[in-house]
């Protein structure tokens, strides 16, 4: 009997490992206990010193970088997930820190149908962290939620995001050209639709998928789709983190850029 094929990776594979128990316990532990990483609090303080501006977070998780924006004063806050029971996470943690902000459920990939928004580009900014995009399956999907994006910001602003980057150092390089190599001889995991991605479990932490671009696929990207990039970093480079937060997260790659 020839063995079963195996599934792709889609949005509802990633739905259900972000609602799956131990993703949920691991998110909301870093929203309690972690808060924003110092490269972050940087950033935000660099690129959107204007906290009366109207924020908007995409993939905002359990709170962790919502409630810690209310926290650093920043005042017109909306956050959304497409995970529910991290949402319900989000939910608690607001109340227990007394913050006041707008949460609700939406897909970057369809955000203007969300019943939350008004379809007017109205924000100010948004940010997208913790490599949120690059955990939407497809090239194709993750354009889509940047022009979602786009479409609810006004002409200028600020969007903030991270990803991997595959070229970030020598031995990033070396796994990549060894992988190159597998997608090159069709021996790569079936699972996986695009060069660069990788789907691993961790204990404690679940199953993740994550897309590794390089930088020239992300300039790519943003001129795609109605951002204009002005500036980008390794985390390494902005701020040395503590122990819990390099644990709970590698290297990174910053973004910043402007809607066209």
């Amino acid at each position: 009997m020839p063995a079963a094929k195996a599934k792709v990776i889609s949005s509802t594979t990633v739905r259900s490992d972000f609602n799956d128990l131990q993703a949920v316990v691991h998110y909301t532990r870093a929203a309690h206990r972690l808060g924003l990483w110092k490269s972050e609090k940087i950033l935000i303080e660099r690129f959107f010193p204007d906290k009366g501006a109207r924020l908007l977070e995409a993939g905002c998780g359990a709170g962790r970088v919502a409630v810690a924006l209310w926290e650093l004063g920043y005042r017109d806050l909306s956050a959304f997930d497409f995970a529910e029971e991290l949402l319900v996470q989000a939910e608690s943690l607001v109340l227990e820190r007394g913050a006041q902000l707008k949460l609700f459920h939406a897909d970057a990939t369809a955000l203007r149908k969300s019943p939350s928004l008004d379809g007017a580009p109205s924000f100010d900014g948004v940010l997208f962290t913790f490599n949120g995009l690059m955990q939407i399956p497809l090239r194709r999907k993750r354009r889509k939620a940047l022009r979602e994006l786009a479409a609810v910001s006004r002409v200028g602003a600020v969007l903030m995001f991270t990803t991997h980057d595959r070229d970030s150092s020598p031995t990033e390089k070396a796994l990549w050209r060894l992988e190159a190599l597998r997608w090159e001889k069709g021996e790569q995991d079936p699972r996986l639709r695009e060069y660069g991605d990788r789907y691993f479990s961790e204990e404690g932490t679940g199953r993740t998928f994550m897309h590794l671009p390089d930088r020239a696929e992300i300039l790519d990207d943003l001129a795609a789709t109605g951002w204009i990039p002005e500036f980008d970093t390794m985390r390494r480079e902005v701020a040395t983190e503590s122990r819990a937060v390099r644990d709970f997260s590698d290297d990174c790659r910053f973004w910043v850029a402007r809607r066209n």
